[in-house]
């Protein structure tokens, strides 16, 4: 069993939906063997992190070009089995930030996200699923950002609201309202 899974075991869901998808993704890592590789073409684990300012009302985002979509930071585990690092790293990726905080060691958000099939460096990617963590970082917004060119066309800060708005994806517009109601009651 992997530490990630391991350390899902304890994860207390929020909701119906994370008890669902909690395990959903112990039964993909029983049944399927490695999740932690993108060579496993039905589901894998990825990693994302919602960075806030201080005030908590703005999210740090991307625009992301596959998806045609505002959204949060985020990648493949690509072997790595400890999620919280996945999440800095692709915090530091995507955005340069180098000065944030991590506000919770546990995931914020657990989430099963649908991926569309697409193309990528000119290689077909069939439809599967992201097996995702979510991680809560906070960084100040006037610190310099820059975007993550070959991924992205676009890096900045959003309020809640216009994230949901500017989010093309109706399944990741509820995750980023589940988000939003937990950082407003507190509930992580």
């Amino acid at each position: 069993m992997s530490k990630t899974i391991e350390s899902l075991i304890n994860y207390i869901p929020y909701d119906e939906q994370e008890k669902k998808d909690k395990e959903f993704i112990i039964q993909c890592e029983q049944k399927l063997g490695d999740i932690l590789h993108r060579t496993n073409e039905i589901c894998h684990l990825c990693s994302s992190a919602f960075i806030v300012n201080p005030e908590r009302t703005k999210v740090l985002c991307i625009f992301h070009n596959i998806y045609k979509s505002w959204g949060w930071v985020g990648g493949h585990a690509d072997g790595d089995d400890d999620m919280l690092y996945v999440a800095k790293k692709e915090t530091q990726e995507e955005t340069s930030l180098q000065n944030f905080r991590v506000v919770s060691l546990a995931p914020i958000s657990i989430d099963t996200l649908p991926v569309i099939s697409h193309f990528k460096k000119g290689k077909f990617v069939p439809a599967h699923i992201h097996l995702c963590f979510t991680y809560l970082i906070e960084a100040d917004e006037t610190e310099t950002v820059h975007m993550l060119e070959e991924e992205n066309s676009n890096v900045g800060w959003l309020t809640f609201d216009e994230l949901v708005e500017k989010s093309t994806e109706p399944h990741m517009q509820n995750v980023y309202k589940k988000i939003k109601n937990k950082i407003k009651n507190k509930s992580f």
